[in-house]
């Protein structure tokens, strides 16, 4: 019953996307927050910061003089964000937001390719309850995604089967990355950009075709690790994030967010940008069936600092 279910929400997916991309022009988002005030931090992210005795403001002080004191991250980060097709500001936003509220910065991106290279020499397995994540994706349940190629396009769907089926009943309530994907490590993300290796692997085909960056292979988790944890690396597929994001939204929810750093910020913390545009779309489109006016995305309290300090980030780029 739950896949068959899965298969009907699938189906739905589809229609919606054909019917939500024809039934109104794209707007644009403005720039700015649509709250007044932030919104309310979680208190994971509270209490992390307390136990190293620092402070939200303290750490965003912190990655800014990262920025200041590198300027071949900022080259870096400019020169990655055209092949992309992005506005770096985009990248500067979600890495200011990540290490604000979810680790700190490190004072040298030195330090980054120094755990690079640990990682590489690191024996890691993918897997749960001595089951490898490539003989579970073989499982009948996962038969829908066969046929899938392009690697955002699976590795999403494998998500999604995981969710519908296996979280919460056979397996733990929690999301497929970490279920599967962090098997040594008590972290979820890793690097400067806190990449989750699931993203890494859903972005491996447009690092690939923008970045010239080799495709991920889920039987090598060393050099998946590796990968997010290499700067020069992970900035690819932090761009390629990005950019799904704002495809996403443009083609299934009709917004063009392009212009709003801290919604595209907001969308790299929470992930699963495509089912979040559908879910908008959905909801607008019985909002436009009441006569009530589409509700646009909205930042949360990582996206709201983002776009608050707008100018300050802008200048780093200066």
């Amino acid at each position: 019953m739950a896949l068959s279910r899965f298969f009907a929400f699938v189906c739905s997916g589809l229609l919606l996307l054909t019917l939500s991309v024809n039934a109104w022009a794209v707007t644009a988002v403005p720039a700015g927050n649509r709250n007044a005030t932030q919104p309310e931090v979680p208190r994971d992210a509270v209490i992390r910061t307390q136990q190293t005795k620092d402070t939200f403001e303290g750490k965003f002080q912190k990655v800014l003089r990262l920025f200041e004191n590198d300027r071949k991250l900022i080259s870096k980060i400019q020169k990655t964000a055209k092949r992309y097709d992005i506005d770096p500001i985009h990248m500067i936003g979600a890495i200011v937001g990540e290490h604000t509220y979810n680790v700190d910065a490190v004072d040298q991106l030195q330090a980054y390719y120094i755990k690079a290279l640990a990682y590489a020499e690191t024996r890691i397995r993918f897997e749960y309850d001595g089951e490898s994540v490539t003989d579970f994706v073989e499982r009948p349940e996962f038969a829908s995604c066969e046929g899938l190629s392009d690697s955002y396009t699976l590795w999403t769907c494998r998500e999604d089967v995981f969710n519908a089926v296996f979280r919460g009943k056979s397996h733990p309530d929690q999301s497929f990355g970490k279920t599967f994907f962090q098997p040594l490590f008590a972290g979820q993300t890793f690097g400067l950009g806190q990449l989750n290796p699931l993203t890494a692997l859903m972005m491996s085909d447009m690092a690939k075709s923008h970045g010239r960056q080799r495709r991920l292979d889920v039987r090598k988790p060393s050099v998946i690790y590796q990968t997010i944890m290499d700067p020069d690396k992970s900035l690819h597929y932090m761009a390629a994030v990005l950019r799904t994001a704002i495809d996403d939204y443009q083609t299934i929810a009709g917004f063009d967010i392009s212009n709003n750093p801290g919604i595209t910020a907001t969308l790299y913390n929470l992930g699963g940008t495509k089912a979040r545009a559908t879910a908008l779309a959905q909801e607008n489109q019985k909002r436009s069936a009441s006569g009530q006016n589409p509700k646009l995305p909205e930042e949360n309290y990582y996206g709201w600092l983002v776009n608050d300090r707008i100018d300050t980030l802008r200048g780093l780029l200066n």
